[in-house]
């Protein structure tokens, strides 16, 4: 994790609170310093208040796959490809389906 670029983002989060990709970065971060609870808040609170951010669903779906929680990342891939198809976005409908295909294939 680069602490100086968490630092930025999270400063530049605090003039833009509700900016999902700011928030996506955040969680990323997170994630790379193998933060995983601050990044669960982070891709949650993007799913809270913008749950059309479709690219959200697979990262937060594969830290719950990491975290070994197999029912919540299952249904999260489901949510995604909901989203994916109502917003006609088919390459994340095709990453989506694939890795919840995946998942189910190893259970």
């Amino acid at each position: 994790m680069n602490k100086d670029r968490l630092n930025q983002l999270l400063g530049m989060l605090e003039d833009d609170p509700k900016d999902s990709f700011l928030r996506y970065a955040v969680a990323k971060e997170y994630e790379n310093g193998q933060l995983n609870q601050e990044a669960l808040e982070e891709y949650l609170t993007i799913k809270k208040n913008d749950p059309d951010y479709v690219g959200m669903y697979y990262h937060l779906a594969k830290l719950y796959e990491k975290l070994e929680n197999v029912d919540l990342a299952i249904q999260t891939y489901t949510e995604g490809i909901n989203v994916a198809k109502r917003l006609s976005d088919f390459h994340a409908l095709s990453e989506l389906n694939s890795a919840k295909m995946n998942l189910e294939m190893e259970m």
